[in-house]
């Protein structure tokens, strides 16, 4: 069980917030003409963060969609 929730937190931390970090850094360089610096960095990643923790931590949770969607009973 420990090993699932470091591995759910390695996961949110590379593939959620660095992921998002990268494309929206590459949404800016693509849309503007600002210079990426450390403080363009440290607003796109504050900006990251509370979507990764959605897309990896709350709907990737293995019953989310059960939550959601709860599964009929059979007559």
């Amino acid at each position: 069980m420990i090993r699932v929730r470091k591995l759910r937190i390695i996961e949110f931390l590379l593939i959620g917030v660095l992921m998002g970090i990268i494309e929206d850094l590459i949404a800016i360089t693509i849309a503007t003409d600002a210079a990426i610096d450390l403080n363009v960095i440290w607003i796109v990643f504050l900006v990251a963060l509370p979507f990764a923790f959605i897309s990896e931590v709350v709907v990737d949770h293995p019953r989310f969609w059960e939550k959601i969607f709860p599964p009929r009973e059979s007559p």
